[in-house]
């Protein structure tokens, strides 16, 4: 358990080790994700959601969203994780019962690269077959060694953090399931499409 601190009392929040654990690997992603959730925190001046209390928009699928969801609590099941399909490195992170918000960007004076120039040349190599046992030994110890690196750098270097006001996100809802009338596989009854006058699921509605 690692302690942030913040303008009060320090807040416990999951160790990176605990990231790893449930992403597979360690990698520089998951690390600017566990900043990123880091700075969310923070800047709220809460522990994770037990429940639904904290709710994390993402505006990218990365690996970043992993450590997001280790870190805060924040789950596609509980409906208090948040997809937007921006492409972008951008967090914002909402508190139900302070109604706080705070938009977390990663800035763009923030590059990987910069901390390691030889490491996407030597990841494509990898990735292409061409990389000797050394090489592929070396890129390990380099994408470790960069994570290590960005989980010490402080989040207010890494990320335009800004508070804003905002609505609250609607919380999760429960719907009935209803039988596609064509596959004939139940399908939540606010997923389906109309089809000749038959309730279909989203798959059967494109055939």
């Amino acid at each position: 358990m690692k302690r942030i601190e913040n303008k009060g009392d320090l807040i416990p929040i999951k160790a990176f080790k605990e990231v790893t654990e449930f992403h597979g690997h360690v990698c520089p992603g998951s690390a600017i994700g566990y900043k990123a959730a880091e700075a969310g925190l923070n800047e709220l001046e809460s522990s994770a959601s037990s429940d639904e209390e904290i709710v994390a928009i993402v505006e990218n699928d990365s690996c970043a969203v992993d450590a997001i969801q280790v870190v805060t609590g924040c789950t596609f099941g509980k409906g208090n994780l948040i997809f937007l399909d921006h492409g972008k490195q951008v967090y914002t992170f909402y508190n139900r019962q302070t109604n706080d918000g705070v938009r977390v960007a990663l800035k763009d004076s923030f590059s990987v690269d910069l901390l390691a120039p030889k490491l996407n040349q030597l990841r494509a190599k990898v990735h292409a077959g061409n990389a000797t046992d050394l090489e592929r030994e070396d890129l390990k110890n380099m994408v470790k060694d960069v994570a290590n690196e960005i989980l010490e750098i402080p989040y207010k270097n890494m990320f335009e953090v800004e508070h804003v006001e905002m609505e609250a996100p609607s919380k999760a809802k429960l719907f009935k399931s209803v039988k596609c009338s064509k596959c004939g596989e139940m399908v939540s009854e606010n997923r389906t499409e109309i089809l000749n006058d038959e309730l279909v699921c989203i798959p059967c509605f494109k055939d």
